[in-house]
């Protein structure tokens, strides 16, 4: 009998689609100091290349061009950002209630200066900043738009440490 062992898999990065490469490249440098990897480049829909054969797997044939640029958190994962020339402009719609991608959490104990922050470059505070623990540990959560109106949440302490904790639990 073969046995498979299973272990906890490693996040490696979130591809995002924005409006504007540019713009989504310097608010996440500005705002989350996420460093820029692989600066903004131009795709063209072709066959000679893998990186070619792989979008055209992923994408379709229904593409010329689409620009990419890759960026990375301080514990090294990766935000692959994507602009497709002829995409909806419009921010998406908030649709939590349905199957598929919510929103992505990214981590700072200093939750009100980043919120401040994503607000002065043109985000949105979804709500007021909340407390896990509001009489015995410090955990807050907040969730937030950047300018393109991706919602995301803010963790002022580890994923691992606030549920552990047992934030559901009397």
């Amino acid at each position: 009998m073969k046995t498979k062992e299973n272990y906890p898999k490693s996040f490696s990065h979130i591809g995002l689609t924005v409006p504007n490469i540019q713009e989504a490249v310097k608010f996440y440098s500005d705002v989350m100091g996420w460093y820029t990897i692989m600066k903004p480049s131009l795709v063209k829909k072709e066959s000679d290349t893998a990186i070619g054969m792989m979008c055209i797997d992923v994408f379709g044939e229904e593409w010329d061009t689409f620009e990419i640029a890759h960026m990375s958190t301080s514990d090294g994962t990766g935000i692959e950002l994507f602009c497709f020339p002829h995409g909806d402009k419009a921010a998406p719609e908030f649709k939590p209630f349905n199957t598929g991608l919510f929103h992505f959490c990214i981590q700072d104990p200093n939750i009100e200066d980043l919120i401040d922050s994503i607000v002065a470059h043109g985000g949105k505070q979804r709500m007021p900043i909340r407390e896990y623990y509001p009489k015995d540990k410090p955990f807050k959560m907040c969730y937030v738009e950047d300018p393109f109106g991706i919602v995301f949440e803010i963790y002022t302490h580890s994923y691992e440490l606030t549920y552990s904790s047992g934030a559901y639990s009397e």
